[in-house]
């Protein structure tokens, strides 16, 4: 079992800065893909982006540029730096790991709010 906690969300004016922090504790060793998506009202939850154990990205289309995925192994702990941000960024991001053999576990998410 792996237990998430999230943090660093909050309420930002267009074009700020937020970052958001995932510590993972329990059955770390198993963790390959950390990630994080993001869920607004009335829309499906998305990926945002993910990094694996080795350090390769992905990002979504509409964060590319923008946000920077970044993981420490030593303190299984993931980062998301989200910059330049928009009101359509604003939506509950949520933390997910995914290990070795292919178990999922989730945060119990973060609010951002971006102000235009």
């Amino acid at each position: 079992q792996v237990q998430l906690v999230e943090s660093g969300g909050g309420l930002v004016q267009a074009g700020g800065s937020l970052r958001l922090s995932c510590a993972a504790s329990g059955s770390t060793f198993n963790i390959n893909t950390m990630a994080w998506y993001r869920q607004a009202p009335g829309k499906q939850r998305e990926l945002v982006a993910a990094i694996t154990r080795i350090g390769s990205t992905k990002y979504a289309d509409s964060v590319k540029g923008r946000f920077t995925i970044s993981r420490s192994n030593a303190k299984n702990t993931v980062y998301l730096q989200m910059n330049s941000l928009r009101p359509e960024d604003t939506a509950v991001y949520y933390c997910n790991v995914q290990s070795f053999a292919g178990s999922d576990y989730w945060g119990q998410g973060t609010q951002v709010t971006v102000s235009s």
